[in-house]
């Protein structure tokens, strides 16, 4: 069992999924700390500034959705795979898109995972417990040891 609960960074400019995501994580009665922030450009100037203080912790998992207002997803993933801080840090894209281009363009990238968004609510809350309990409770993440080689 993990001793801390795993904090969780949704990079989404939708409320509806954002508000669905917080339920089924809330559903899931697991503690995790859920910060969502709603563009691209958001997302590195908060993953960024977040490299650069000593103390901050690391989401232990990024839900990314590739169509972001300002900087696009597929630009946010490869900037994250390219912060040798921060590429270890387990993505899963979280997207509407189920055109191939994407999907191959998202795992060149480097993504740890990619998922269609389901349209129904019962299947998109299903999707993210399943998320959760997969990449929250099962998965071993490496130790952010401030390391940056590999």
């Amino acid at each position: 069992m993990k001793a801390e609960p795993v904090d969780i960074l949704l990079i989404e400019d939708n409320q509806d999924d954002i508000e669905l995501t917080r339920e089924a994580l809330s559903a899931g009665k697991v503690a995790n700390r859920l910060t969502v922030v709603r563009d691209g450009e958001e997302a590195l100037r908060h993953l960024l500034g977040m490299k650069q203080a000593p103390s901050a912790r690391l989401p232990g998992l990024i839900l990314l959705d590739l169509r972001l207002p300002l900087i696009d997803g597929t630009q946010v993933l490869k900037r994250i795979k390219q912060e040798p801080v921060l590429r270890r840090v387990p993505v899963v894209v979280l997207t509407t898109s189920t055109r191939d281009e994407d999907i191959v363009r998202s795992y060149d990238l480097g993504v740890n995972s990619y998922i269609q968004k389901p349209v129904l609510f019962e299947k998109f809350i299903e999707t993210i417990k399943t998320l959760e309990l997969y990449w929250v409770l099962t998965n071993t993440p490496p130790v952010f040891d401030g390391s940056t080689t590999g």
